[in-house]
């Protein structure tokens, strides 16, 4: 047997092995998800009307002309009371959709919400740095996150927030991601069909199982003093929602997926806007697994 028939056999065997331990993980999440549906997050708590918390929803985001004002409205549209709502517009922005940032943020101030309009020159951290900033000022017991690119539903807050009542240890309830652009092409529907499966398998099978997972970025709700306790927003990460979600989970902090709960959002239409994603979030995932272990 020659050296290249032993690198080719080699080269078979790993990829073998490879997928061999893809395909186990995936079976046993599928067997922790059937396993254990009794431990899937129940109703939505009863919240009394006087009772609600202050909550603050931050909105980072970069160039983002054509989507910044529909997500500044779809949250000035939730169904939450209005002195009980902080909307915080985090703009890195160096194109027009600062002019429309700002526009937006003073109509909604003319109408009586409680706004705060951030525009920074220097992204230093870029979306983490954002997020510290607001954070900073942010006068809410609760903090939600929307990237620019989702269309929240106006209930959100009230099929998120109540989980906290009442469990002094819940860091995070995190809900599902919906597409609204998943007929578009062949690329659109294969990437939701991925994500349905990453948020309804994977996260679903490790918060029944009692195992960590991550908040996804946006369409979440953070306990504001579990961000702190973990070491707040770091900049030294692709991903930084991931590195935040393993620190304080190893805090001891509990995290809460709610699938019913569904953010429509829009996945990328081109190739390379679907590769720079992958990417980036492969090569966060590594950095953090460096990090934290």
């Amino acid at each position: 047997m020659t050296f290249i028939d032993l690198a080719i056999l080699f080269g078979y065997f790993f990829v073998l092995i490879i997928l061999g331990m893809y395909g186990w993980h995936r079976f046993y999440l599928v067997r922790e998800y059937t396993k254990h549906k009794d431990r899937a997050a129940g109703p939505v708590p009863d919240v009394a009307d006087d009772q609600w918390p202050m909550v603050t929803v931050q909105l980072p985001f970069y160039n983002e002309m054509y989507v910044v004002e529909r997500l500044i409205d779809s949250i000035a549209a939730f169904d939450y009371p209005k002195d009980k709502l902080e909307i915080q517009i985090l703009d890195d922005s160096t194109d027009e959709t600062t002019e429309i940032a700002e526009l937006a943020a003073l109509r909604l101030e003319a109408r009586g919400f409680i706004v705060s309009y951030l525009h920074r020159t220097d992204r230093t951290g870029y979306k983490a740095g954002a997020l510290e900033k607001g954070l900073d000022v942010a006068k809410g017991q609760f903090i939600a996150i929307f990237d620019a690119d989702f269309v929240p539903d106006a209930d959100f807050l009230k099929k998120t927030v109540p989980y906290f009542i009442g469990n002094e240890k819940l860091a995070l309830v995190q809900a599902r991601w919906g597409h609204l652009n998943h007929d578009y092409s062949l690329l659109t529907r294969i990437q939701a069909i991925m994500l349905d499966g990453h948020f309804i398998l994977e996260h679903g099978g490790r918060n029944r199982a009692g195992c960590f997972f991550n908040f996804n970025g946006t369409a979440g709700v953070w306990r504001r003093e579990a961000i702190p306790d973990a070491g707040g927003w770091q900049h030294d990460t692709l991903t930084e929602d991931l590195d935040l979600s393993y620190r304080a989970q190893l805090k001891g902090w509990k995290f809460l997926f709610v699938p019913q709960v569904v953010a429509p959002a829009e996945v990328p239409v081109e190739m390379n806007g679907f590769k720079s994603q992958q990417h980036r979030w492969a090569k966060g995932s590594i950095q953090t697994c460096k990090k934290v272990l």
